[in-house]
């Protein structure tokens, strides 16, 4: 699977995680580069409190554009330290 934004692969893994049509991908497998931690929580009823992080890419950003479970709950244990995208980000395989 690749997350592309902005004309760049920002993640690849074979190694993801779908949960609710989302794939969750390794954190080793994201570019770092073009990660900036955000301020932005949310709160999931089974999953817990999401973390989120802006992408930049060439100069353009997308604010909270990915997000990550730091501590999921029990349930949602196999997401920790992975990170998933929405906001434009083109997921496939």
């Amino acid at each position: 699977m690749k997350a592309i934004w902005n004309n760049q692969v920002i993640a690849e893994s074979d190694q993801t995680i779908e949960i609710e049509n989302n794939q969750y991908f390794p954190a080793d497998s994201v570019k770092k580069e073009f990660f900036k931690s955000s301020d932005t929580h949310s709160t999931c009823p089974w999953k817990g409190e999401a973390s989120y992080y802006t992408l930049s890419v060439d100069g353009q950003e997308n604010k909270d554009a990915a997000w990550y479970y730091p501590n999921p709950k029990d349930a949602a244990s196999e997401i920790k330290d992975h990170v998933a995208f929405w906001k434009g980000v083109q997921v496939s395989n």
